[in-house]
């Protein structure tokens, strides 16, 4: 399926999404979701995630094909994530039940030598697939999975454009991210200031369309009301988990699209995966390293991100529809409307879901108020990221070993008779410890959230 950016004209859609339109009701397990970009997996060791409170663990065989299984061991129930990899099988740590790429088991170490492994000692596998630098899991029957479906950025495809990537994981339902993405008129005031975000003397009145509304997509364009002369935005959702904003300049000949794919790892929880591309101002691109730029993108995420958390609590605290609670205007809200009234429709098979009208949620209503997992960006972004884990464990070494140098340097200065030796090595002394407090600095900027106040 290849998604090519719309045209301030196009009020069509370039793309069709036969699969979930001949389907008579939407079925989430026939639909494709995004986990991780590639460069983001571990190369040697099982990689764990959930899809609906569902456990599902990664690994790569021996043919160097990632293969996807339920993360659950069949002997006594231990997360096979836990294990380790061997000679291309995943093995659970508990009592070492080997496990090859179909889920078949092909060892159990106290099983006497000529026994049968039983029938029913296999675990269930699922279709995966990388595409364009992301690893995708089908998690309903493997005959129904078709990689054509797979949402495809005609534009990373096509010479002079760049892309960056981002993903993070987030303390709220997938449908709360949805509805934030898809509010072009929160940017000018929650982001106020940002790098990349917005102004609060752009907070106006919007002309907002929605062009196409379908169960397997909803399209919309918006722009100032009073710059009617301004180039359309687009906002797509190609459902479940893809929001895709676009934009064309064509006195420039520019380019920009931000793809926000989201994946609802259960209750209270969803991962985002952005990735922001463009043709131009591309050679700002190799400026940056990867780790630095996410600095930003953290921080914009986190200015939504206890607002969110905060909505959400308060909407499933007070229980009433989402009727009776929103106010919503024709000049702001449109497309979140359009989303929540298309779940209404549609998402009454989702395991959890949050309508206009309708609703399905269970569990605890202040499951989703938790100040601890506000401020920790380690566990939301550092550790998911390879680039700002490697980053974050090269400023904790070099913290490290300041320190240790200026311990060191200090005794130095203390043990040494010579007064021009003591100078030296209490001056190497203070620019160590200067370089472990700067260190310090950099290594929190990978632990703790951005905070307003």
């Amino acid at each position: 399926m290849t998604l090519e950016i719309q045209t301030p004209e196009a009020a069509q859609s370039t793309s069709t999404l036969p699969q979930l339109e001949q389907e008579q009701e939407f079925n989430w397990r026939h639909c494709w979701y995004p986990v991780a970009f590639v460069q983001d997996l571990p190369k040697n060791r099982p990689y764990s995630f959930c899809l609906y409170d569902e456990p599902f663990v990664f690994f790569t065989n021996q043919e160097g094909k990632l293969t996807c299984l339920t993360d659950r061991c069949p002997h006594r129930a231990a997360k096979l994530s836990d294990g380790q990899i061997i000679d291309g099988k995943i093995e659970c740590l508990y009592h070492g039940w080997q496990f090859g790429s179909e889920g078949e088991c092909l060892h159990i170490p106290q099983l006497p030598a000529d026994a049968k492994i039983p029938v029913n000692s296999c675990v269930q596998s699922f279709t995966v697939s990388e595409h364009q630098g992301i690893v995708w899991v089908w998690p309903g029957e493997p005959q129904a999975a078709n990689e054509e479906y797979i949402p495809t950025l005609a534009a990373l495809d096509k010479p002079g454009f760049v892309h960056t990537d981002f993903m993070l994981d987030l303390p709220y339902d997938q449908t709360y991210f949805v509805e934030n993405v898809m509010d072009p008129a929160h940017v000018s005031v929650s982001h106020h200031g940002t790098r990349g975000g917005g102004n609060r003397k752009n907070a106006k009145p919007l002309d907002m369309e929605v062009l196409e509304s379908s169960k397997a997509l909803i399209r919309g364009r918006w722009r100032q009301t009073e710059k009617p002369d301004d180039v359309w935005k687009h906002i797509d959702l190609f459902a479940p988990n893809l929001v895709l904003n676009t934009a064309e300049f064509k006195d420039r000949g520019w380019s920009f699209g931000l793809a926000l794919y989201s994946i609802p790892l259960g209750k209270g929880r969803c991962r985002l995966l952005a990735r922001g591309y463009r043709n131009f101002f591309t050679w700002t691109a190799k400026l940056k390293p990867r780790w630095l730029e996410h600095w930003n993108t953290n921080k914009i995420l986190e200015q939504d991100l206890p607002i969110i958390v905060g909505q959400q609590a308060q909407i499933e605290r007070l229980g009433e529809s989402l009727k009776d609670l929103y106010l919503p205007l024709k000049t702001s809200d449109v497309f979140v409307i359009e989303y929540r009234k298309w779940l209404d429709k549609f998402g009454q098979s989702l395991p959890f879901y949050q309508g206009y009208s309708t609703s399905s949620h269970t569990g605890d209503k202040d499951g989703c108020n938790n100040q601890s997992a506000l401020s920790d960006r380690f566990s939301r972004h550092t550790q998911i990221c390879s680039s700002c884990n490697r980053a974050y464990q090269t400023t904790n070494r070099l913290k490290q070993v300041s320190v240790g140098v200026a311990i060191a340097l200090f005794s130095l200065a203390i043990v040494t008779d010579s007064f021009e030796m003591q100078i030296a090595a209490v001056s190497a002394s203070l620019g160590a410890v200067a370089l472990a407090v700067i260190a310090q600095i950099v290594k929190t900027k990978f632990e703790r959230s951005y905070k307003r106040h």
